[in-house]
């Protein structure tokens, strides 16, 4: 056990490394080709290789230690708005195992964007501020949800 301790600790002093100082430069050229945060739901076309926070994630996702779950959180961090945070558990309420952007975006802009509005509306009658964006309050609803039902299994594969 204190080798895979050790291991876990050398993993994340690499990756912490790399996204402050050996990376940071090609890691924030991308965050920066993100650009401002906005609504996942107003994102018109679907997305993939080639868009910006798509490249970004699959470069943290290189990085020793941080796997599907981190690299989203460190997106969504930066992103609030616009990256939604991959969670098998989240993923499995919305029946996808595997991939994470295009479901939630789709899902988000389903019925003229009646999921978003309903989110808005929960976010107003929780009396949580503006800040706390439509998709945050997506990941802990769902999340809770999907805790409740029992899902949720490993899976590192697709977006």
């Amino acid at each position: 056990m204190p080798t895979t301790l050790a291991t876990d600790s050398d993993a994340a002093a690499i990756a912490a490394r790399a996204i402050l100082d050996t990376d940071a430069e090609a890691l924030n050229a991308l965050l920066t080709a993100i650009g401002p945060d906005r609504d996942l739901v107003d994102e018109p076309d679907p997305l993939g290789p080639g868009w910006p926070a798509w490249d970004l994630e699959t470069a943290l996702w290189a990085l020793p230690g941080i796997g599907r779950t981190k690299a989203t959180k460190l997106i969504a961090r930066k992103r609030p708005r616009l990256y939604p945070i991959w969670d098998s558990v989240v993923m499995g309420v919305l029946g996808t195992a595997r991939a994470h952007l295009n479901p939630v975006r789709e899902a988000l802009r389903a019925d003229d964007a009646a999921l978003h509005h309903r989110l808005l509306k929960i976010r107003a009658e929780a009396g949580l501020p503006e800040e706390i964006s439509a998709l945050r309050v997506f990941d802990v609803i769902a999340w809770m949800d999907g805790k409740d039902r029992g899902l949720g299994q490993r899976a590192d594969q697709g977006r």
